[in-house]
């Protein structure tokens, strides 16, 4: 370093200078509001339930059976689907949406209502 900036990085770093003040908070900015213990423990409890019924969701989701994708015994396995809808349901495959199993005459509409709870229909993945 050359002998003239050292007493010069020396004011600056030190706060001297004239020219060089403190920082001052911008007025547009203001500070976070400060939160209670009260709303804190709240907001935890409000997560938490959310959390519990994304779990309680995919629970139920893992335990529906998917139209298009699942083989002959998991459709039979299906309480209220009769033997003899198992293989149309497979013949018709895919299907965009579970309410196509009625549309399509693939199932009679009272059948479907007793399962539609159990089922989805999950479409593959397009590629790009």
């Amino acid at each position: 370093m050359k002998k003239g900036l050292v007493p010069i990085l020396l004011v600056v770093l030190l706060g001297g200078g004239g020219g060089i003040h403190a920082q001052e908070p911008d007025p547009d900015i203001k500070p976070a509001p400060k939160v209670s213990r009260e709303a804190q423990a709240k907001a935890k409890a409000r997560a938490a339930k959310i959390q519990a019924k994304a779990k309680a969701k995919a629970a139920r989701d893992a335990k529906r059976v998917d139209v298009n994708t699942a083989t002959r015994d998991q459709l039979k396995a299906i309480p209220g689907l009769p033997e003899a809808y198992v293989d149309k349901i497979i013949t018709g495959r895919p299907y965009l949406t579970k309410a196509h199993l009625v549309t399509n005459q693939v199932l009679p509409e009272g059948i479907y209502l007793a399962i539609k709870d159990r089922l989805v229909v999950r479409q593959a993945p397009t590629k790009p």
